[in-house]
């Protein structure tokens, strides 16, 4: 059946965060010593990561980082802890790392992103955005005037579900008013964004990798679904 629909994923896929190391300048760990390039890109590495526990929790701490995304206040709270086992004790830095995370401006596109949401919505055809997230990430499109390609933003915090539950792909099916069969789903993470393929969506995976590097996943998969 031909793709009437297409559902992208946001971060690592549509967006990343990127290694910034003027944000980790003045970041002093338990020693006093400024955090190196290894220790900044794992770092960047847990603030991001779509699945998976990245640091050792406890129990009270477990279930947050496991409702992160359902919850602003748990996100700032799991995420706060994460900053904190991760090499970033003082409360002030990690508070100012965080908020970089939760803004949108903050995060880069990939270089074929917008080409990809034209052609996405080409044709007639619907483009959603589905997010694992706990912020607002709407600002990051209609700030570069991308947001007149999407029809629908469902973020799980909004919606109270978290990929791969079937809910969460079908409050976003339902709001682009098309059928899952006719729907393509995007994303990064296997776990997380191949749960579309339960209800019959097609999938494609693409690779988190740096902006740089990835000049144009997005292109690619949607011409190997026919899209363009």
């Amino acid at each position: 059946m031909a793709i009437n629909a297409v559902l992208f994923d946001f971060s690592g896929t549509l967006f990343r965060l990127e290694q910034d190391s003027s944000w980790l300048t003045d970041v002093i760990d338990d020693h006093g010593q400024t955090l190196d390039l290894e220790a900044q890109t794992e770092l960047m590495r847990r603030m991001t990561a779509p699945v998976g526990q990245v640091v050792e929790l406890d129990a009270e701490y477990r279930q947050a980082w496991n409702d992160r995304d359902l919850d602003p206040d748990l996100h700032r709270k799991v995420y706060l802890e994460v900053l904190s086992r991760s090499g970033v004790p003082h409360r002030d830095q990690a508070e100012a790392l965080y908020n970089r995370l939760i803004t949108p401006s903050e995060w880069t596109p990939y270089p074929d992103t917008e080409a990809a949401l034209k052609l996405g919505a080409a044709g007639g055809r619907k483009v959603g955005v589905l997010s694992n997230i706990a912020f607002d990430i709407r600002p990051a499109f209609t700030q570069r005037g991308w947001d007149t390609h999407v029809s629908s933003f469902v973020l799980s915090f909004e919606v109270g579900a978290v990929k791969p539950q079937p809910e969460i792909f079908r409050a976003a099916i339902d709001q682009l008013g098309v059928g899952a069969e006719e729907t393509l789903m995007i994303g990064d993470s296997e776990d997380a964004d191949g749960g579309a393929r339960a209800l019959g969506c097609a999938f494609e995976l693409v690779d988190p990798l740096p902006t740089a590097e990835r000049p144009d996943a997005l292109l690619g998969a949607l011409r190997k679904h026919d899209v363009f």
